[in-house]
């Protein structure tokens, strides 16, 4: 039986202002990212999405990003190692705090934006992230894009890791995620986002934004809460998996 695990990013409001459809995403997925206050999210929020996931079964996730809430955490910054892992460890205790209050336990890790994508070819970012793992919650599974900076030093650490895909965003030629600056690098249509899931989870490629086609490894599909039409696209790619014998699952429950 082929497994799956289906992310969204979540808990994206804050305070006065909302930012996704959360209640209508949690009922589909398998793991929520719940962000921590720093690019987006406040308590409020944080409980709120905690909440919701344990409610349905949901493997929840720490969704952690730059102190950049003007910028919603998309814009790179220069930030000291030192100073990074303590932001990093500073959010996964907030996220821990109210996981502790809804007594359920933190499934995975994941960066959020910009250093995210820094974490994937920047080793200081690499570093800093999977440091602060350790410091914390060493048996806590992180989410890298298969063979980045990221995921070689994660591995090199002992740091369980979730190779994650994504159904609406293209591919470079070297496996990363086209610049969002870049015409084509989010992929709005639910139908087209849902045929690159099936190719990255039943053939393991992806084809790039110029047509080559890649190996591309899938544990986990991630659609972007704030994505145009992202409810939509969840429902399409849910649909396609499960009509092709694919078991949606949280990775806490199969992935070793």
């Amino acid at each position: 039986m082929k497994y799956i695990d289906l992310n969204c990013d979540m808990g994206e409001s804050f305070g006065a202002y909302k930012l996704g459809n959360d209640e209508e995403v949690i009922e589909l997925i398998s793991s929520a990212n719940i962000a921590c206050g720093f690019h987006a999210g406040d308590p409020n929020v944080m409980d709120h999405t905690v909440k919701m996931a344990k409610e349905r079964g949901v493997g929840i996730g720490v969704h952690m990003g730059y102190p950049d809430l003007l910028g919603f955490g998309r814009r790179d910054m220069d930030i000291a190692k030192d100073d990074l892992v303590n932001y990093i460890i500073y959010q996964i205790g907030a996220l821990q705090a109210f996981c502790k209050k809804h007594g359920v336990e933190i499934q995975h890790i994941k960066s959020h934006g910009s250093m995210g994508n820094m974490s994937y070819v920047n080793h200081t970012v690499a570093d800093a992230v999977t440091d602060a793992i350790l410091h914390v919650l060493p048996d806590t599974k992180l989410f890298v894009i298969a063979n980045t900076v990221v995921h070689k030093l994660a591995v090199e650490k002992g740091i369980s890791v979730v190779r994650e895909v994504f159904a609406d965003r293209t591919y470079t030629n070297e496996g990363t995620l086209v610049s969002r600056k870049q015409e084509g690098a989010v992929i709005k249509d639910p139908e087209k986002a849902a045929d690159q899931v099936l190719q990255m989870v039943l053939k393991g490629t992806v084809t790039t934004i110029d047509g080559t086609v890649i190996e591309m490894a899938a544990d986990s599909i991630c659609v972007h809460g704030d994505t145009q039409g992202a409810l939509e696209i969840v429902r399409r790619v849910k649909s396609k998996l499960e009509e092709n014998n694919v078991t949606i699952a949280p990775v806490g429950k199969w992935l070793t």
